[in-house]
C-alpha cells in the first residue's frame, strides 16, 4: 500500500487551511492526555496513536507489521474524523462517551462503531476528547484487546 504523505509534519503540512488551526489544536489535545508508552505515528494515511512494537511486539492483528493502534485522527473531506478503538470494545466506555456529549450540545454524536465524525468545527469537545483520551492505560489497552481478539 503506497503511503500519500511521508510522516506527521508532511500530513500537518497538507491540511486545508481552514481545517489546521482545529486540526492541530485537536491533535495537541490528544497529544498532552495519552496516557504514557503511547506514540504518535503515521498509519493508513492519518495520523496514529499506537502501542510501540517495542512494547506490544506481536503487533497489529489485520497487520502484523503495524504497531497495535488505540486511535487515528484523519482530515477527512467533510469532517475531522476520531476513530477510537476502545470506543468499539468497550461499550461501557461508548455509551459514556454519547450520554457526556449530549450533556453538552443536546445531541447525540455522529457516530460510527469506532468513529467520531466532527462536521462543525466549532462544536469540537476538547476537553470531553481529553478525558476519552485519558482512559486507556497502555496496559488496559492491550488487555482489552487480547481479551477480544
Amino acid at each position: 500500500m503506497s503511503q500519500k504523505y511521508k510522516n506527521v509534519a508532511d500530513y500537518m503540512e497538507k491540511l486545508p487551511v481552514e481545517r489546521k488551526r482545529v486540526f492541530n489544536h485537536l491533535r495537541q489535545v490528544i497529544k498532552d492526555s495519552l496516557p504514557e508508552g503511547y506514540e504518535e505515528t503515521m498509519s493508513y494515511d492519518m495520523l496514529a496513536y499506537v502501542v510501540p512494537k517495542s512494547i506490544y511486539p506481536q503487533g497489529y492483528k489485520a497487520n502484523k507489521e503495524e504497531p497495535l493502534p488505540l486511535m487515528y485522527l484523519a482530515s477527512q473531506k467533510k469532517h475531522i474524523a476520531l476513530y477510537h478503538m476502545g470506543i468499539y470494545l468497550m461499550p461501557d466506555l461508548s455509551d459514556w462517551f454519547k450520554e457526556s456529549y449530549k450533556k453538552i450540545f443536546n445531541q447525540l454524536p455522529d457516530m460510527g462503531k469506532s468513529c467520531i465524525r466532527f462536521k462543525k468545527m466549532d462544536t469540537i469537545p476538547y476537553d470531553l476528547i481529553k478525558e476519552l483520551v485519558s482512559k486507556l492505560s497502555v496496559k488496559a489497552w492491550i488487555r482489552l484487546y487480547e481479551d477480544n481478539m
